[in-house]
């Protein structure tokens, strides 16, 4: 008899097969116990029918609690009404264990409870159902920059200077010298890009922040391409065309997953090019014009974020913010030196910024300039200014945050759900 898994089970109906799992639920009625198995690809209805097993092996379906492990032998059948659309009339069940007092029961939780369980919570349905997502948006990053000939360059995680300000940064003692917890990859991808011309770096990333907000962990993964002989427009013409494809991958390969969580997929389904575009300048007469009062120079919040994306359909892109607002690598505006050749991608729904990027400064003397203004100590950033004494050249990149696209495209309120194990202000069990 074949082990197989609930997901192939379509290719096996009117055979008898073997499954393993866990129990997700049951009922009894009368002289038939339905049973929820969960394998980690699945959940699957198993009929336990006295008549068809005798009492030995419906005693031992009675006795089956929440969780416990077995495995279950039976033929498939087409149910359209059952979870999954398929179910398994039971012939035998193997006991692996019972579990007693399993803490996560049908009953309504906490999210502090839940919080504190989430090595067990992460087996729920809508949990098991974002963590898919997340594994296929993932899968789609990578599949994307194949496809277009980028070169992974894997970025260090251990790095000794900043590259996103000082504030929020994780030190940490590197045999005597100060290192640091990476912010991004960005700056190594630089050294990529004038090897490679395109690369990407995927990986986590930590920051600092004491943030209690729904959108802010302190580890999460974020995906950084560069490429060499970039502008600003074409860095957002990539940002457009990657965000599309990753959204419509997920809407085409998830669909079950996403009717699980509930998902109104017509809010994501036109995730397609153009996205609306609004420069900063723009942006602050529009906050102005709904009665925020932010100040120019000032960057945008989660409110201000929600305000401007509020406007549109799908994701839209606000540029040219001040230079005070974006970090010292970013290229100076040649018509206005009071800006930068950045760009930030807004989602939807207040899910706010997912995306951020630019031109980065290429000129020697500029970033030197740029650097003293703001004060930067000039040694730890020796290698990174020499990729602009030899062979300088335009480049352009962004940086995705999985996690809170992932939220974007789940619809789920708080980004903590969207990584296994989330690391947050006051959180760092289990």
């Amino acid at each position: 008899m074949n082990w197989v898994y609930i997901e192939d089970l379509k290719d096996y109906v009117g055979k008898e097969v073997e499954l393993r799992g866990w129990l997700y639920n049951s009922r009894f009625s009368g002289k038939l116990i339905f049973l929820i198995i969960r394998d980690g690809s699945g959940f699957c209805q198993c009929v336990v029918s006295l008549s068809d097993v005798g009492d030995e092996i419906f005693e031992k379906a009675k006795k089956l609690t929440l969780e416990s492990s077995f495995i279950v032998r039976g033929l498939v059948r087409e149910e359209k009404r059952a979870i999954g659309g398929y179910e398994i009339l039971v012939k035998n069940i193997e006991i692996v264990q019972l579990t007693q007092d399993y803490p996560i029961g049908p009953k309504e939780h906490g999210i502090e409870f839940l919080m504190e369980n989430r090595h067990l919570w992460i087996r729920s349905r809508k949990q098991w159902a974002i963590q898919r997502i997340r594994n296929e948006l993932i899968k789609g990053v990578r599949d994307f920059f194949y496809e277009r000939k980028f070169i992974l360059f894997d970025s260090p995680i251990l790095t000794p200077s900043a590259c996103e300000g000082t504030t929020t940064l994780f030190d940490i003692d590197y045999f005597g010298e100060k290192a640091y917890l990476s912010q991004s990859g960005q700056l190594y991808n630089e050294i990529g890009a004038a090897a490679f011309g395109k690369v990407y770096c995927f990986g986590p990333t930590f920051r600092a922040e004491k943030s209690k907000t729904r959108r802010h962990l302190i580890e999460f993964w974020m995906v950084e391409p560069e490429v060499a002989f970039l502008d600003l427009q074409g860095n957002m013409k990539l940002i457009e065309d990657f965000v599309s494809y990753i959204v419509q991958r997920v809407i085409e390969n998830k669909k079950d997953e996403l009717e699980i969580l509930e998902r109104d997929i017509s809010k994501i389904r036109n995730v397609k090019p153009p996205f609306p575009k609004i420069s900063y300048n723009d942006a602050i007469d529009l906050l102005h014009k709904k009665g925020n009062n932010l100040p120019w120079g000032e960057d945008f919040g989660g409110d201000e974020e929600t305000l401007i994306s509020e406007e549109y359909d799908r994701p839209v892109f606000v540029y040219k913010y001040p230079k005070g607002c974006k970090a010292f690598y970013m290229k100076e505006d040649l018509e206005n030196p009071l800006l930068s050749l950045s760009c930030d991608l807004l989602a939807p729904e207040g899910y706010g910024e997912i995306v951020g990027g630019g031109q980065r400064e290429d000129s020697y003397e500029k970033l030197i300039q740029r650097m003293e203004e703001l004060k930067i100590p000039i040694e730890p950033y020796k290698w990174y200014l020499e990729l602009r004494k030899y062979g300088t050249f335009p480049h352009s990149g962004f940086g995705l945050g999985i996690e809170r696209t992932l939220s974007w495209i789940c619809g789920i309120h708080h980004v903590r759900e969207t990584i296994p194990l989330p690391r947050l202000l006051e959180k760092i069990y289990p």
